[in-house]
């Protein structure tokens, strides 16, 4: 994402202007851009014109459009398929991360008219008619970052199956799958049915990496090759053989370099989360977002499985932590941001805020995660506690609190009466 431009005062008022440029940008947008938002992007109408003799005309107009925000709707690029009978053309050594296919369709109040389709490399003015709070601006920040892009680059596979990923710090993108019918497997080695169409597997695959994995750029720092059997093996030195057949070296190189063997307990993209907690991965992307969220995550439901008191999940629940300063580390997912209603927003900005200066740490979900998808199953706000509560006992000292509150306004009231 660039940063165009951008003036916003103490108070909150201004506006940001940003050109996104890659799916992830597309996705930063959708968790900026809130319900009552004035935006303003190109756009492109057609207008009609009737002549004096009674003709039309019709002809397509660009224009800079403002519209005020009553629904934002991402969806994220899909991901095509192949199988056994469809062409796989061999790409060389070339190496390109997908293109840019993540669509932001925004509505206005007034009808079809008023909507705006945000594009790739396009400037998109944001101002927010309640002012930019802390998180949105972090948000802006971040998504600023210069070099950020794909950081894993995973395939997950069966016998006959894969399925490409890719995970950058908020997106995990699934950008393609191949099926290849496999036989039951043959005795006779070297000769059957079952370790023809494992070599023809195998060719697809090949292709398909080339086509899907960024293993030239410089921001991939692991290319991930996980199955529940030996499949992962097989993939590996599948893909070395014919890379140094077709005098790949880069490929090699990458493939030496940064290849982690995982096993995984079935060949789903759900499995890309026991992929995130094993040792291997955890070693060497200890530092990325993605990884932190799969790591915290963890830790919340094994905490959830010993000491519950230190555990606790629900807005209700993890407000109460948070107002007696118990709370070591907050998880919440990016979803509760997106809220319509502006109140229930700035309650979440201000639990945020309040931990913040209590000193404990905050980790924002994504939920274009597999983490952040748990996390949302769980209210998609959890905490773990730097010491134990009791949840019935805070609740029954809030009820207490409230009812001496109460008996203490009726002795107010019955004071000024008299």
């Amino acid at each position: 994402m660039k940063l165009v431009g951008k003036y916003v005062d103490k108070n909150g008022a201004g506006y940001v202007s940003l050109r996104p440029e890659d799916d992830e940008d597309m996705w930063h947008l959708y968790n900026i851009i809130q319900q009552g938002d004035l935006v303003r992007a190109p756009a492109i109408r057609r207008v009609q014109n009737v002549s004096a003799t009674g003709s039309t005309e019709s002809h397509r107009v660009k224009l800079n459009l403002t519209i005020q925000v009553s629904r934002v709707e991402f969806s994220s690029s899909g991901a095509p398929s192949s199988s056994a009978d469809q062409a796989s053309s061999p790409m060389g050594s070339s190496s390109a991360a997908p293109t840019t296919t993540a669509a932001l369709h925004i509505s206005g109040p007034m009808g079809a008219f008023h909507t705006l389709d945000i594009e790739g490399n396009r400037d998109v003015r944001i101002e927010k008619v309640d002012g930019w709070d802390s998180v949105a601006l972090a948000r802006v920040e971040e998504s600023c970052v210069p070099g950020r892009g794909a950081e894993v680059g995973a395939v997950v596979c069966g016998e006959g199956t894969a399925a490409f990923c890719l995970l950058s710090q908020h997106m995990t993108l699934v950008t393609h799958r191949i099926s290849v019918p496999i036989p039951r497997k043959a005795s006779a080695p070297g000769t059957s049915q079952y370790e023809k169409a494992m070599a023809r597997f195998y060719a697809i695959l090949y292709d398909a990496f080339v086509r899907h994995i960024p293993y030239t750029s410089p921001s991939l720092r692991a290319i991930v090759l996980a199955s529940p059997g030996w499949v992962r093996e097989g993939v590996f030195n599948a893909m070395m053989v014919e890379a140094g057949r077709r005098g790949d070296k880069t490929l090699s190189k990458a493939l030496r370099e940064k290849t982690v063997k995982v096993h995984v307990s079935s060949a789903h993209v759900h499995s890309l989360v026991e992929v995130l907690k094993s040792p291997e991965i955890v070693a060497q992307l200890k530092e990325t977002k993605f990884a932190r969220e799969g790591i915290v995550l963890d830790k919340f439901f094994k905490m959830l499985g010993v000491d519950e008191m230190r555990a606790w999940y629900g807005p209700d629940h993890v407000r109460l932590a948070a107002d007696r300063g118990a709370i070591g580390t907050l998880l919440i997912s990016d979803e509760l941001f997106r809220a319509s209603d502006p109140k229930l927003r700035k309650t979440y900005v201000e639990l945020v805020e309040g931990v913040q200066q209590k000193g404990a740490e905050v980790v924002m979900f994504s939920s274009m995660h597999e983490s952040g998808q748990q996390l949302n199953q769980l209210t998609g706000i959890a905490a773990i506690l730097t010491f134990p509560l009791d949840v019935e006992v805070v609740e029954a000292e809030e009820r207490e609190a409230g009812e001496e509150e109460r008996r203490q306004q009726e002795t107010k009231t019955l004071d000024g009466g008299g």
